[in-house]
């Protein structure tokens, strides 16, 4: 492998996984910071929690096309750049890292699910339209963003094996999807106390208009001042 452009096409793919459009598409489309409603994951699930699909749809793509357009580039390129072919895996997984700790956003970020996603779909369009069609039925059936993950999580790994045997990228593909397991800490905890949210659950505000405009219904209600003189006999 030639050490220093394999390094800077991981370093690459990092940065571009590292920008976190949940926080750029809701700040661009006049929205709370997704950080600070609902689960608090910048994450297209929790923008869908406001109430702004357009927003949440717009995250989905970009989150996963900054996982898929590094390695997509890096597959079409390799013989090209002179790169060894595990690069491109090592591409996808650095991308991924950077979702998750992105050093624009002081390396808080999201779970990773749609980066993920772009990266199967880059490295194998079969294995990530398994993956992807796993989590659909799950989400579908149990309504559970979470739980559609996890399964997701376990199951590209053995789809990657069944598909093409081991190698580098089951080797990726597994580190994945440990690390989606482990994001998910807080949302099996839920699972398993039957709190978590479901799809399309609104927890939080989506503009900061709405959330300054917000009324206690338990408060008495407020009479203004009458702008007529008082009546005297």
């Amino acid at each position: 492998m030639h050490l220093i452009p394999s390094a800077l096409a991981v370093v690459l793919a990092y940065l571009a996984g590292s920008l976190s459009f949940a926080v750029i598409v809701s700040r661009w489309m006049g929205l709370s910071d997704p950080r600070s409603y609902g689960s608090g994951n910048p994450g297209a699930t929790n923008v869908l929690r406001s109430g702004h699909k357009k927003a949440a749809a717009l995250t989905l793509l970009f989150d996963a096309l900054k996982g898929m357009v590094p390695v997509w580039l890096l597959r079409h390129g390799v013989s090209a750049w002179g790169l060894d072919a595990d690069v491109v895996p090592l591409a996808g997984l650095a991308a991924f890292v950077g979702h998750l700790w992105p050093v624009f956003f002081q390396f808080k970020g999201g779970k990773g699910v749609a980066t993920a996603a772009g990266v199967l779909l880059a490295l194998n369009p079969l294995l990530g339209l398994a993956t992807v069609a796993s989590w659909l039925v799950v989400a579908f059936v149990s309504r559970y963003s979470s739980l559609a993950a996890l399964t997701a999580a376990v199951l590209a790994p053995c789809f990657q094996i069944a598909f093409r045997g081991g190698g580098t990228t089951a080797v990726v593909v597994l580190a994945m999807g440990a690390l989606l397991v482990w994001r998910h800490h807080a949302n099996i905890r839920r699972l398993l106390q039957g709190t978590e949210g479901k799809l399309g659950a609104r927890k939080g505000v989506g503009s900061p208009a709405a959330a300054s405009t917000f009324v206690d219904p338990t408060s008495p209600p407020t009479v203004a001042p009458s702008s007529q003189p008082p009546f005297h006999k």
